[in-house]
């Protein structure tokens, strides 16, 4: 049985005060999967009790949970979490051609202020409903975060430049052909980020590098080349639970992949961005003033 490390000794970085987890998937009990998805991680259940401890561990002070696929088009988990995480807790949730206005500013009440897309096995929502959800989400002040894979970004690079809204591209790109920093991919997410509108985000570096930890040398390669490019378009998330992981081998050291991914990161400042300032501006957050804010 997979048994997640929630605590231990800390990353020797330390994370500023407001630090954002930009990416990271929670379950509550009552909400099972559903056809068409993966189902419910392994091992215990990946709730706000554990999520809780690991933040202790790290240093986290906000998060941004994002809809799992487990869960399909319904965020009726997604809105438990959110309601249990409190103040410190935004989502990133799933809406289509069909979501209503109303459910819209339901869904924004709730807190969440993102629509995720995926075009990849078991995603709720391709990129054939780019527009559509781009549309929804640029009226009502969210941002996308797109996922697919990005050694064809080429292929999409026109339609992702006419996104109206704040978003981001997921999971270091997840190259899964492999690009190094001078590939025409890299170029591509060049140009979309100095659009004004596109982020960068350093998450789950395991699932798309071919060279392997602990160094990752080639996500490493490029995601240094695009931090220097932008540091003002880089995010940061734990990609926690590691729901890829099936067996207690394959579950990453949170401490030592932190180290190893923030260490990309040009200084303290380009840090600080990236944890507290880049988040806040993505994702529409309050400016940092404490826990109760």
């Amino acid at each position: 049985m997979l048994v997640r490390t929630l605590s231990g000794n800390p990353p020797r970085t330390t994370l500023p005060a407001g630090a954002v987890d930009a990416q990271m998937h929670m379950y509550l009990p009552g909400f099972p999967s559903l056809p068409g998805g993966p189902g419910l991680p392994v091992g215990a259940l990946p709730d706000a009790d554990q999520y809780r401890q690991f933040m202790r561990w790290l240093g986290i002070d906000r998060v941004i949970i994002t809809q799992g696929n487990a869960h399909q088009r319904d965020n009726s988990n997604l809105v438990a979490c959110l309601a249990e995480m409190g103040e410190i807790a935004r989502g990133v949730g799933i809406v289509d051609g069909t979501t209503s206005d109303a459910e819209m500013e339901r869904l924004s009440a709730a807190g969440i202020v993102g629509a995720r897309i995926m075009d990849l096995p078991g995603g709720a929502v391709n990129l054939s409903e780019l527009e559509t959800v781009d549309a929804k989400a640029a009226s009502h002040g969210w941002m996308l975060a797109v996922q697919f894979d990005g050694s064809n970004i080429l292929d999409h690079e026109e339609r992702l430049a006419k996104l109206k809204s704040r978003w981001v591209l997921d999971h270091h790109g997840k190259f899964f052909s492999g690009v190094t920093a001078d590939s025409p991919q890299i170029a591509a997410v060049k140009r979309l980020i100095d659009k004004g509108n596109c982020w960068f985000k350093f998450a789950g570096v395991y699932e798309s590098s071919k060279s392997g930890g602990p160094d990752y040398a080639d996500v490493a390669a490029f995601s240094r080349v695009l931090a220097s490019h932008a540091p003002e378009r880089i995010v940061w998330g734990t990609n926690w639970p590691h729901n890829l992981a099936r067996e207690q081998a394959d579950y990453p050291d949170d401490a030592a992949l932190t180290d190893t991914v923030l260490g990309w990161l040009a200084d303290e400042k380009a840090r600080h961005l990236a944890l507290v300032g880049n988040p806040e501006e993505l994702y529409a957050l309050p400016a940092w003033g404490g826990a109760a804010n």
